[in-house]
């Protein structure tokens, strides 16, 4: 029997997916777990793998285009059964079409919104959700005068909430004879500002700063470091931070948190994410139970991740479900950052580069390994004391560390 492939749900958030290439064609055979597709979404660009093996019978969505989640992509099956797969396809698109004089076939959507007197770009526009329609109308919005970002140019939540925020028109991005080279948004690209606007718009961002001391790392960094090199491993500032924020978590279940409308979600698990540069923006992979990894583990999974997550080979769980996010633009020697929270996140932690800096000690100069660690956090729900209370911790976890984590 033929097997659907449908689109993966690549994190909490995410409703709609990117095809972006495929890597099989119709009548290629292919094994269980080979790569099928690459995906593109806010949270990951990743190849998906085939759920079975077997000959490629049936593409569905075209490259390029964007579906929901769950929605049959392909189809796999024996060689046999193209036909009946096709025949079926081929009776599906009759069943979505209405008949029309001399034997010809237009669209329902369009056939009902020539009936109603309306475009089928607004009859499509309307066809949004319930949520999305009630929102529109408590605000007194048209709909019909909003750009849908959706499937078939439905109006989502967030195409609301950012004409909902827009205000005036935005002044334009170029003078008419200007020279400038325009191209188009990459999907995770889009789907990254489409994320960080609503960010905004939904918490209120605070930022607290501490100076870090990374002599006592330092030191425990040169004396180990051959013995993680034996296992192939680098021993980085990273994983240190890691365990650092983790353990700091378990204290303070406030900064692990998510706010549910005027509830609070207190999460038991601490799940990290750790931030990694692409070429085309942004990937989170997700560290699970980090609390409960020591330093070696630690190391270990950020070196996989990073590396997966930079040839595409993150799995769908792996970046969903995080709880707290480190991200680092000091690696391109930024000083500090000021980060946006992930949602529904409620902080993230962005370090600064970690540098030789004339400091004081004991009321002396000397010149330490020294990083800036900026907090980001949400301010329905963390207020300045209890931030600062968190960056102390780690502060005091790193300046201090036990080796005997080593």
């Amino acid at each position: 029997m033929p097997t659907d492939v449908f689109m993966p749900q690549m994190g909490e958030s995410v409703a709609e997916g990117t095809i972006v290439r495929w890597l099989k064609q119709v009548g290629d055979a292919i094994d269980k777990d080979e790569p099928l597709f690459e995906v593109s979404t806010d949270k990951v660009d990743a190849e998906i793998p085939a759920p079975d093996a077997g000959v490629l019978l049936d593409i569905r969505v075209k490259e390029g285009d964007t579906v929901p989640v769950n929605s049959v992509v392909a189809v796999i099956g024996r060689e046999e059964e193209r036909q009946s797969v096709a025949s079926h396809a081929v009776a599906v698109a009759t069943a979505s079409t209405v008949p029309a004089a001399a034997g010809a076939v237009i669209d329902r959507d369009a056939h009902a919104a020539t009936s109603a007197g309306t475009s089928l770009d607004e009859r499509r526009r309307t066809r949004s959700s319930p949520l999305v329609r009630r929102i529109a109308k408590e605000h007194g919005v048209d709909i019909r005068a909003i750009a849908g970002t959706g499937v078939s140019g439905r109006v989502t939540r967030r195409d609301l909430e950012a004409a909902l925020a827009g205000g005036a028109a935005p002044a334009p991005a170029f003078a008419p004879g200007e020279d400038v080279r325009v191209e188009k948004m990459t999907v995770m690209r889009k789907k990254i500002a489409e994320h960080m606007v609503m960010s905004v718009r939904t918490s209120p961002h605070v930022y607290a700063t501490y100076e870090v001391d990374f002599g006592r790392v330092d030191e425990i960094r040169r004396a180990h470091r051959a013995s993680y090199e034996a296992d192939g491993l680098k021993l980085t500032y990273t994983a240190f931070i890691a365990k650092a924020v983790a353990d700091s978590l378990r204290d303070f279940p406030i900064v692990n948190a998510s706010v549910d409308g005027d509830a609070i979600v207190y999460r038991r698990d601490i799940n990290l994410g750790i931030a990694v540069a692409l070429e085309q923006g942004l990937i989170v992979p997700v560290i699970r139970a980090a609390d409960h990894c020591d330093l070696r583990t630690l190391c270990r999974t950020i070196q996989d991740l990073a590396q997966r997550a930079r040839t595409k080979q993150l799995k769908t769980e792996e970046v969903q479900g995080g709880t707290f996010t480190i991200t680092n633009p000091g690696m391109f020697g930024a000083r500090s950052g000021l980060a946006i929270i992930s949602q529904p996140q409620v902080a993230i932690l962005a370090i600064g580069s970690i540098d030789k800096r004339v400091v004081v000690v004991d009321d002396m100069i000397a010149i330490r390994p020294t990083g800036e660690f900026t907090l980001g956090f949400d301010h329905r729900l963390i207020d300045g004391a209890d931030g600062a209370r968190f960056l102390a911790a780690v502060k005091r976890r790193l300046e201090h560390f036990d080796e005997a984590l080593v």
